[in-house]
């Protein structure tokens, strides 16, 4: 647990930056910054796809996953019941409310692959170096968007420990099945999914990385008869 304690804190230090310097930091900045974050993702991304050992297996997965994925449509569901809540709590006069800041930071630090496949790793092997790259990278977008968004972004550090807590603990549950092959062919499959989020970050494509996110699990049952 020590990556998720780790990436909680850094998004608490990051939003308290960022709300200290609400008013010092020029909005050209913020996309600047932005873009250096997303091309720093798609290295982890590309590092990370490195893992695999079998290009069969990363198609499979990410063919299997992918129709599930549309059929279950995650990504509209996500972004429905986002909308949903931020119309709810949207204030008249368009503002940002505490509720809304809470929203968006929620889903931009938790809902990706790095999340997932960083959990996974830390739960499984006791590897955290993922999560400690997350938290860097969330320590530099909190400060950012707490920047903007106000307090609603260091609350977001509570679904931040829940979410990825959980992931974590559930992690120990499936070791069992759990090859050294299938976790490097998840690793592989999630790392691609991150490339995506990287290129949505730059405004190169518009993917539907959460109606991929099943491929990640694929892998486990692929390997146990491939």
């Amino acid at each position: 647990m020590i990556g998720v304690i780790v990436n909680t804190i850094t998004v608490l230090v990051g939003s308290a930056v960022g709300l200290m310097a609400k008013k010092l930091i020029p909005d050209g900045w913020s996309d600047f910054i932005m873009n250096g974050l997303a091309l720093c993702v798609i290295y982890i991304g590309i590092d990370g796809a490195m893992a695999g050992e079998n290009a069969l297996i990363t198609i499979l997965s990410m063919a299997a996953g992918a129709v599930i994925g549309v059929a279950i449509d995650l990504d509209k569901h996500l972004n429905n019941f986002a909308q949903r809540l931020e119309a709810r709590f949207k204030k008249d006069d368009g503002k940002t409310t505490i509720a809304e800041g809470f929203v968006t930071a929620s889903l931009l630090f938790c809902v990706g692959a790095m999340t997932i496949v960083g959990s996974l790793q830390a739960g499984l092997t006791g590897n955290n170096e993922m999560l400690f790259t997350k938290a860097t990278l969330d320590l530099i977008s909190s400060c950012i968007f707490a920047a903007s968004l106000g307090i609603g972004v260091m609350l977001a550090a509570a679904f931040v420990f829940v979410f990825q807590g959980s992931i974590v603990l559930l992690a120990q549950l499936v070791e069992p099945f759990l090859s050294d092959s299938a976790i490097s062919e998840m690793t592989c499959v999630g790392s691609l999914l991150i490339i995506a989020l990287g290129l949505n970050m730059l405004g190169i494509t518009k993917l539907k990385v959460m109606n991929y996110m099943p491929a990640m699990f694929i892998p486990i049952i692929l390997c146990l008869f491939m």
